[in-house]
């Protein structure tokens, strides 16, 4: 018996502290530099978390094994790339024998890996003059593992979303929505999809074109 003290709240507590510790540090200020997560990733996110951010839910111990290799020295030191009149900044989780890799937490393990971590890791072999890379899940007992071969079309997306990104944050206006498996677990749902009750539709349906 555990008695009536509230463990998992403690839990959670322990797990926010660590996460805020070892949580890459973005300066909300400077907009010609854009981190590689924040492009990679849905754009209006990363806008409000520079101008009007929501704290999230902890995460898992799981999900921190990136910022722990990282900060036990098992990664590459934050690097930049140039790109005219702003910079890509970012780190590699672990680097070893000219392999790049990043870690990241799964429940199940994806059949293919989300666009968000090969863009992520795309940018990291440019970023360090890479030419191969993986990205490796684990969590639910298991792990799983995709390469990846530096991919030109694919960086010049992810230069092309960070001036984006940019450029919004210079003229204060919100990037347009990015409809995703990750919107529902995102702190700022509720910014983008405002459900109506009375039997009226929701307003993601009529973003869609569902309905009236």
């Amino acid at each position: 018996m555990m008695g009536d003290r509230d463990y998992r709240s403690v839990i959670r507590t322990a797990a926010g502290a660590v996460g805020r510790e070892l949580a890459e540090d973005v300066d909300a200020s400077d907009h010609s530099t854009i981190h590689v997560h924040e492009a990679a990733r849905c754009l209006r996110r990363s806008y409000y978390d520079r101008t009007d951010p929501v704290e999230q839910e902890a995460a898992g111990f799981g999900e921190m094994v990136p910022g722990l290799l990282r900060r036990l020295g098992h990664g590459g030191e934050p690097a930049e790339y140039e790109t005219g009149d702003s910079r890509l900044r970012g780190r590699a989780d672990m680097i070893s024998d000219d392999i790049v890799m990043i870690f990241r937490h799964a429940d199940e393990m994806p059949e293919n890996p989300p666009a968000a971590d090969i863009l992520y890791l795309n940018a990291c072999l440019w970023i360090y003059g890479k030419q191969e890379g993986v990205v490796i899940y684990m969590g639910g007992g298991g792990e799983s593992a995709f390469s990846l071969a530096r991919d030109s079309s694919m960086f010049e997306e992810l230069v092309r979303r960070s001036k984006v990104l940019s450029e919004m944050l210079d003229k204060k206006r919100t990037p347009i929505i990015e409809p995703s498996s990750e919107c529902q677990g995102c702190q700022y749902y509720g910014r983008c999809y405002t459900n109506r009750r009375h039997g009226k539709q929701a307003s993601i349906a009529r973003m869609l074109g569902v309905g009236e």
